[in-house]
């Protein structure tokens, strides 16, 4: 588990293709990694990865298909700069929400804009995750853990304080640019717990307008 507070940023080393997944090769930078041992977790860009090789600047990691396909980090290579934050202990403050590392979909960026000293971003989120998104709240955007604003459909914006902007890679981010969501896990467990035995049908769509109504909800 992950608070989605950034611990540093480090910078892709390689990422070398093995068949179909990959070993990707991270420099952490000023992430100190002396409490690291080999089979450690850390979340690069948040997703959870599993430390196998620590050559003393950095960390390796093995890089599965799922995650290739369902993350950005296939479209990574050698100079580009990625968020890192090491598992939290029993000792982590707590800073931002629990992040599980386990990515849900690609969002978007559609826009930034100045906002006072701080920045609006706006996202859109694959339509699937769309009903996990809530103003006010939590959602991890490349490892990062921010509040919700506002949300238009599957768009939705949340508020970038130049701290934020200076220690991590929102400093970079432009229109069209892609990166990891993950939604809130209560969220993701809460709709399954909804769905009681049918949550063991094959193909069971998850929360539709259909079960909500069978299951006595109206929305009037």
């Amino acid at each position: 588990m992950f608070t989605g507070i950034i611990q540093a940023v480090g910078e892709v080393a390689a990422l070398e293709r093995r068949g179909d997944d990959a070993r990707l090769r991270i420099r952490t930078g000023d992430l100190p990694l002396d409490d690291v041992a080999i089979g450690d977790s850390i979340a690069v860009n948040g997703v959870c990865l599993t430390a196998v090789e620590l050559p003393g600047d950095g960390f390796s990691a093995d890089v599965s298909v799922e995650s290739l396909d369902r993350t950005s980090l296939g479209g990574l290579g050698a100079g580009s700069r990625v968020n890192l934050e090491k598992a939290l202990t029993p000792a982590t403050p707590l800073g931002g929400h629990l992040v599980s590392g386990h990515v849900d979909g690609l969002g978007t960026v559609v826009e930034r804009r100045q906002d006072g000293r701080s920045w609006r971003f706006t996202f859109r989120a694959p339509d699937r995750l769309a009903r996990y998104i809530a103003e006010k709240g939590s959602i991890c955007i490349d490892g990062v853990s921010l509040t919700v604003n506002g949300v238009d459909g599957a768009c939705f914006d949340v508020n970038i304080v130049p701290h934020t902007m200076d220690a991590t890679r929102f400093g970079g981010y432009r229109p069209g640019q892609s990166v990891n969501l993950e939604v809130d896990v209560i969220a993701r467990y809460l709709e399954r717990l909804m769905l009681g035995d049918r949550a063991a049908e094959p193909g069971s769509a998850g929360m539709t307008r259909e079960f909500l109504a069978r299951s006595g909800f109206r929305a009037d």
